[in-house]
C-alpha cells in the first residue's frame, strides 16, 4: 500500500520557496554595496507603517559577523509565504527603549552588547549566570524559518538561528514550584533616556512571560541570530525570545535575566494596557484588539503598507499543531 502524506499547514510547494542559492546571492549583493561605499545614511529608511521605498531594501545590509556553525532544522524549513527580505526585517520592528516608531535601528546602536551576562534564576535547582558566548557553544545552534505576526496586523517570515527554550530548562532544572517564566529585557536610563525615553512613566525594564509548558514546547526558542548573521541589535541582539504562536511583543528583546517563579508575572504591556494585551496574548483571528480586527494580516514588503498582500490570519499563527493542546 502506498504511503500517503498528508501536508500540515504551515508547508508549501518547494518551488514557492525562496531557494538558497538566491538567499544567499542577495546577502552577498547587499554586502558587497556596502563595502563598495554605500553608506547607510545615504540609503532610505522604513519609518511607519505607512511606506517604504526600493533603496530601503539595500539599507538592509549590516555588517554583522556570519555564525559559523549551525544546523538548518528541517521541520521548521518552510511557510506558507517567501522569506521576508533581510533588509525589511532588521529595519521595520519595534524597541521601545529606543524610541516609538519602525526605524529604530539607528538608535538602537546604543545598546552596549559587549561581555553579556544572562542571570538564570529563582526556582531552579541550578541557578546559572551564562556569558553568551557559553550559551552559543553550551546549545547545539539550528536555523528555523518561523512566522512572524505583530498585534498590528502586519506580518513577516523571518529564518532565526538559536535554540530550544527546552535545552536550557533541562540544564537549569526548574523545581516542582516552579509554574511561570519571567524575561527582563535590558534597560539602562542613561542609555535609553534620549530618543527612547519618549515612553516616560513606562514599566521598565521591558519584562515577559510564559507558563513553563509554554516555554517546554518544541516551538519555544531563543534566537541568537537571524539570516545566517548574529542578531542586530535593534532584532534584540544578544538574545530573544522567539515564540511564533504568540504575537510579537511576547517576544522579549536583549534579554538579561530569566526568573522561575511560582505565580503569574507582571509583564509590560499587560500592566501599561490590560485591556489590550492579555498575558497569553496567542494569535487568534476571532479576538479583536480593541481597536482593530485581527481577521487578516499584512505582508511586510517593499511598497506602501496599502499594497502589501493581505492574508487571513491563521490560529495561532498556524502552529495549532503543536500547541492548540496547552490551551484545551
Amino acid at each position: 500500500m502506498p504511503l500517503i502524506r498528508i501536508k500540515k499547514s504551515w508547508e508549501i510547494p518547494e518551488k514557492e520557496i525562496t531557494p538558497e542559492k538566491v538567499y544567499l546571492n542577495r546577502r552577498r549583493f547587499m554586502k558587497n554595496l556596502i563595502g563598495a561605499g554605500l553608506s547607510a545614511t545615504a540609503l532610505s529608511t522604513l519609518t511607519s507603517c505607512g511606506g517604504n521605498s526600493k533603496t530601503s531594501l539595500i539599507s538592509g545590509a549590516a555588517t554583522l559577523p556570519t555564525i559559523g556553525k549551525f544546523t538548518p532544522n528541517s521541520n521548521f524549513a518552510k511557510v506558507d509565504r517567501p522569506i521576508t527580505d533581510e533588509a525589511l526585517a532588521t529595519k521595520y520592528n519595534n524597541f521601545y527603549e529606543f524610541g516609538g516608531t519602525k526605524s529604530i535601528w539607528e538608535n538602537a546602536q546604543n545598546l552596549p552588547t559587549e561581555n553579556w551576562k544572562v542571570e538564570v534564576t529563582g526556582l531552579v535547582k541550578n541557578s546559572r549566570i551564562y556569558d553568551i558566548d557559553e550559551l552559543q557553544k553550551k546549545f547545539p545552534l539550528e536555523e528555523r524559518v518561523y512566522r512572524f505576526r505583530c498585534v498590528e496586523a502586519w506580518a513577516m517570515v523571518v529564518p532565526w538561528i538559536g535554540f530550544p527554550m527546552k535545552l536550557l530548562m533541562a540544564d537549569v532544572e526548574p523545581t516542582s514550584k516552579a509554574k511561570y517564566v519571567r524575561f527582563t529585557s535590558f534597560y539602562d536610563s542613561e542609555i535609553t533616556k534620549g530618543p527612547g525615553f519618549w515612553a516616560n512613566g513606562y514599566p521598565w525594564p521591558y519584562t515577559e512571560g510564559l507558563r513553563i509548558d509554554e516555554m517546554a514546547n518544541e516551538l519555544a526558542f531563543f534566537a541568537m541570530g537571524m539570516y545566517g548573521k548574529s542578531l542586530p541589535k535593534q532584532n534584540g541582539a544578544p538574545l530573544r525570545e522567539v515564540i511564533p504562536w504568540k504575537y510579537g511583543f511576547k517576544g522579549a528583546k536583549s534579554i538579561v535575566k530569566i526568573e522561575f517563579v511560582e505565580k503569574r508575572p507582571a509583564t509590560f504591556w499587560n500592566t501599561l494596557i490590560p485591556n489590550e494585551y492579555g498575558f497569553e496574548a496567542n494569535v487568534n483571528p476571532e479576538v479583536p484588539h480593541p481597536r482593530w480586527s485581527q481577521a487578516n494580516e499584512r505582508v511586510l514588503s517593499e511598497g506602501a503598507s496599502w499594497s502589501w498582500e493581505k492574508r487571513p490570519t491563521l490560529l495561532y499563527n498556524g502552529y495549532g499543531e503543536y500547541v492548540a493542546s496547552l490551551y484545551s
